[in-house]
Order: structure tokens, then C-alpha cells, then sequence
């Protein structure tokens, strides 16, 4: 067979639009990660970090967490927060334009509190981007025994989809919550949930990732 451009092309698009992986979704052997749904960027008008779209999903995001307890499907909430004294974040980070602006965080980050995280959830404090760089997360993972986790939180094209390929290069099975997570340009989200559907990613709603996780 001569593999055409046209073909190639059509077959690339498709995979982008269409997309499903093919693995199952067990409760069982699953984690629901919670990325960076602090005051900061969810808390209305708070910080120039506000992402409103999280704000906005953010009661959707609860029921799924509500779900992933009845299902006994752990919950791990992370936080991008100032550790180590900025030591083990990276240095390229302070010449973005992410990182123009003078305003700084009066504290310690905190989950919103509306979200109601519980006690006994861990949260993990990270120094960038993704939840796995110099963090405990494979090994606590590793220690539930769980190998697919539920990327959901904000934002979409940063901190969830950089932690969604790092999920994906260590071995996990991933699912990314498509209407539970948010990015800070509505415009950015569909091509960001595009690649992770072709090469990355189980993308499905929060009602589907409820119903497989019942199932």
C-alpha cells in the first residue's frame, strides 16, 4: 500500500478528534489526581493567576471526587507552592512570561477550600510543573498499588498535561478529565486534550470517568 499525504493526514486527524485508548479503567487499581486547585488560581479575582474556567468547573470536579471516595478510589491533591526555598525549582522558569509579575503569595499555598479536601488525603507540595518531577508520587502510588490515574485540575496545558506524560513515561495508564480541567485561554484547551487523546491519554468526561470507575 503507498501511504498517500492525504491518507497520513486524515488518519492524524481522525486519531486527534476521535481518539479513545483501549484500556479498561478499574477502580481498584486507580488514583484521582487533584493538580493545583489552590486559592491562587481558583479563588475568584485573588491572584493575576486566576483561572476563571477552574473556578467554574470546580463544583463539577467535587462530585467527581465525591464519586472517587464511594468507589475507594484514592485522592491525591498536589499544590505548586514555593519549596525548598526555590532551590529544586527550575531556573528557566523566572525568564518566562509566566513568571511576569511581582505578585507573590502571602503563605502557604492552600487547596480551595470550597473543593473539601479531607484529612486523610495526602497532598503533595511540588516545585513545577508536573506532579512527578521531584516528588513522592511514584512511590506513593507504587504503595497503593495503583497503576491508571485520573488527571484532572488546572491548568489543562501545563501542570495537568506536563503530569499526564510523566504519568504515561513511567508506565501508568492515564485518564484526563476533559470537562475537569481548566486553562487560562478556553481557546487552548480542545488542542492540549487533542494530543493527549492521540498518544498520551484515556480522555473522557467526568460522568464517564464516574461511570467506568462504578462499573
Amino acid at each position: 500500500m503507498a501511504y498517500t499525504e492525504e491518507w497520513v493526514t486524515a488518519r492524524a486527524r481522525d486519531a486527534y478528534a476521535h481518539g479513545r485508548a483501549s484500556f479498561d479503567v478499574r477502580a481498584e487499581r486507580t488514583a484521582l489526581l487533584v493538580i493545583d486547585m489552590q486559592d491562587e488560581f481558583v479563588r475568584p479575582g485573588w491572584s493575576p493567576y486566576w483561572v476563571p474556567e477552574a473556578t467554574r468547573m470546580a463544583p463539577r470536579l467535587r462530585r467527581l471526587v465525591t464519586a472517587c471516595r464511594a468507589a475507594s478510589v484514592p485522592v491525591i491533591w498536589t499544590i505548586f507552592d514555593d519549596t525548598h526555598l526555590g532551590l529544586d525549582r527550575p531556573h528557566a522558569l523566572r525568564y518566562l512570561p509566566h513568571a511576569a509579575t511581582d505578585w507573590r503569595r502571602p503563605g502557604p499555598a492552600e487547596v480551595w477550600e470550597p473543593l473539601g479536601r479531607r484529612p486523610d488525603e495526602a497532598v503533595i507540595r511540588k516545585p513545577s510543573y508536573g506532579a512527578f518531577y521531584d516528588t513522592p508520587l511514584d512511590t506513593m502510588l507504587r504503595n497503593l498499588g495503583r497503576d491508571t490515574v485520573v488527571v484532572t485540575g488546572t491548568l489543562t496545558n501545563y501542570c495537568c498535561g506536563t503530569t499526564a506524560r510523566q504519568a504515561y513515561e513511567r508506565g501508568y495508564k492515564v485518564v484526563f478529565g476533559s470537562d475537569v480541567t481548566a486553562t487560562d485561554d478556553e481557546s487552548r484547551q480542545e488542542p492540549e486534550l487533542a494530543v493527549l487523546r492521540k498518544g498520551f491519554a484515556l480522555v473522557l468526561t467526568a460522568e464517564e470517568i464516574a461511570g467506568r470507575l462504578a462499573a
